[in-house]
């Protein structure tokens, strides 16, 4: 392969400005659509960063989801499922918990059926 094919093909495979800036937006638009449900339970979802070339997106849920016992389970068979069906170029989820709040704190927040007990 020639130089210039390589270079060729390299800005084939990167994305232009608008395919990046569209990408970004549906994935907003997408984490708008499912913030309601987690902060009736007194939490919120964050997008911390997202690489929209790789398909990597970074979550992190916040408030009474960080004392929730099934917040992974949010973010495993809720977030990352959801977004890999509906965003094609997304190959990887990373989700995280925002403890930044105490124990009691965070579960002050729920408002949701869920806080847990101790």
């Amino acid at each position: 392969m020639s130089e210039t094919e390589s270079e060729t093909s390299e800005t084939q495979s990167e994305l232009s400005e608008a395919e990046r800036a569209e990408r970004l937006s549906k994935l907003n638009d997408l984490l708008d659509l499912m913030r309601p449900a987690v902060q009736a339970d007194g939490g919120d979802l964050i997008l911390v960063r997202a690489d929209v070339e790789s398909g990597v997106v970074e979550v992190q849920l916040q408030g009474a989801c960080s004392s929730c016992a099934i917040s992974e389970a949010t973010l495993a068979g809720g977030v990352e499922r959801i977004l890999r069906e509906r965003l094609h170029w997304v190959t990887e989820v990373i989700g995280g918990l925002d403890d930044s709040l105490s124990l009691d704190e965070s579960a002050a927040l729920g408002a949701g059926g869920y806080v847990p007990t101790f």
